[in-house]
């Protein structure tokens, strides 16, 4: 079954959970939804990122540039990302679908993962 690579993705300009209780309450759904789908032997991989917007590398006159990144204009941040096993694109989809991101308000990138 192929691998695929779900980005989750959040606009920086959205306003973060007010309290600690929030915080865990949401904490919570998105642990839940990860046992769920480690129970159904699909989950391999994932993490929250950090809130730092990281670096970017880039080949600049023969050698690596490494600037803050990614981009100053970018409208959404990658918070974090899935590996999940899924049979199709659909059925990847229809996981992604049910991940607590969304209701939050952020977006998911569904990507195949070819092996090398």
């Amino acid at each position: 079954m192929p691998n695929y690579l779900l980005l989750l993705r959040q606009n920086p300009s959205r306003p973060r959970t007010g309290s600690p209780d929030e915080f865990l309450a949401r904490t919570k759904e998105y642990m839940a939804w990860t046992d769920r789908i480690r129970a159904e032997g699909r989950h391999k991989a994932g993490d929250k990122l950090t809130d730092d917007p990281g670096k970017v590398l880039r080949a600049q006159g023969g050698r690596a540039a490494v600037t803050d990144g990614p981009f100053a204009e970018s409208k959404e941040v990658l918070g974090g990302y899935y590996i999940i096993s899924a049979a199709s694109y659909e059925e990847a989809c229809r996981v992604a679908e049910t991940c607590p991101h969304l209701k939050f308000g952020g977006s998911i990138e569904v990507r195949q993962i070819e092996k090398m």
